[in-house]
């Protein structure tokens, strides 16, 4: 366990906001979790938890405890009739895994490819991408207790996943801390090929049935077309959900824009595309002090070089009112919002 005072969080998160966190605190293994538990001086203190950065807006500095999980190591844990179960430390770079998968020939991931973030916050997002969601390839977790030091393993259902949500964004926010997460990929495999943009690589390409190097390679592709590379422009990633309505609200939109993009659910509601709906509003590529809407896709607010928390919010609040105004939609956020 390895404690520094007064560090810059801008390197930290994915945005390349400045923030000031008074004590982080690196987690390399469970123990050392429970060596903050039982410390004396921040053993009862708030606890930030911080993995890739990927999915946070730090309005502010940061006066809680910051924890930066960093426990890594990948294997094949089992081999079952139906699946290959592949476990992970939380700390381990979401890409890196879904690389490692293609790599031993363990297909099921591979819609996932290019998410930025760590493994251990896949669950508290419920990340999910081109038509699949970790719910889908979800097995269990393990994590320590914040309280009492006490492990603990969830399997899906007590992770209660929803659209970009569990339980860890509800009553276990900032009460534990996930050190591992174990995936169950199908056997047989099945490639998931919905989506749009799949649909269109495979008219393009002429290969019907792709297999799972494919799949991934045509998901890089894809997502660095359209996303920002954060090490190159600041950014979050997508920073709205895509709005899920009523069939009646939907029918509402397309009377009054008929282009609006929309996709039917099981449930017989839809998803609206929020990026559609920001460019819509003429957002695309404007800015409020450092912080811009990102020219090649409306659903990312990025960082110009010198943007501070409060104009990501700032411009992320006109957003909001913009698409409420027009279309009655009221968009949520993805990233938290620190501070």
């Amino acid at each position: 366990m390895r404690i520094e005072t007064a560090v810059n969080l801008r390197a930290w998160n994915t945005f390349g906001l400045p923030a000031i966190a008074q004590t982080l605190i690196h987690i390399d293994e469970e123990a050392d979790v429970r060596r903050v538990v039982d410390h004396p001086e921040f053993g009862r203190a708030p606890k930030f938890v911080l993995g890739g950065g990927s999915n946070i807006v730090l309005a502010r500095d940061v006066s809680a405890v910051v924890l930066k999980v960093a426990i890594g190591g990948i294997r094949l844990l089992e081999t079952r009739g139906d699946a290959f179960i592949v476990e992970a430390g939380a700390g381990v770079p979401w890409h890196e895994l879904v690389a490692w998968t293609i790599e031993q020939g363990l297909p099921g991931l591979e819609n996932l490819a290019l998410i930025p973030g760590t493994v251990g916050a896949a669950p508290v997002q419920n990340i999910g991408a081109y038509g699949l969601e970790l719910q889908d390839r979800f097995e269990s977790l393990d994590g320590v207790d914040l309280v009492t030091g006490r492990g603990f393993t969830l399997d899906g259902r007590l992770c209660r996943f929803g659209y970009r949500d569990s339980v860890f964004k509800h009553e276990l926010a900032g009460k534990s801390v996930i050190t591992r997460v174990r995936l169950r990929l199908p056997r047989p495999w099945r490639p998931e090929l919905g989506y749009l943009d799949l649909q269109r690589r495979i008219e393009e390409t002429g290969l019907a049935a792709p297999d799972a190097r494919q799949i991934f390679d045509w998901v890089c592709q894809i997502r660095r077309a359209k996303l920002p590379d954060p090490a190159v422009i600041g950014n979050a990633g997508s920073f709205f959900k895509n709005p899920v309505v009523t069939p009646e609200q939907c029918r509402d939109i397309i009377a009054r824009d008929p282009h609006v993009v929309h996709y039917p659910m099981d449930d017989g509601s839809f998803k609206l595309a929020a990026g559609w709906l920001i460019d819509a509003c003429g957002w695309k590529g404007k800015t409020v002090g450092g912080a811009g809407v990102y020219e090649k896709q409306a659903l990312v607010l990025v960082n110009r070089g010198d943007a501070r928390g409060a104009e990501v919010i700032t411009l992320a609040r006109a957003i909001q009112e913009s698409v409420y105004g027009r279309f009655g939609i009221r968009l949520e956020p993805e990233p938290v919002v620190v501070g």
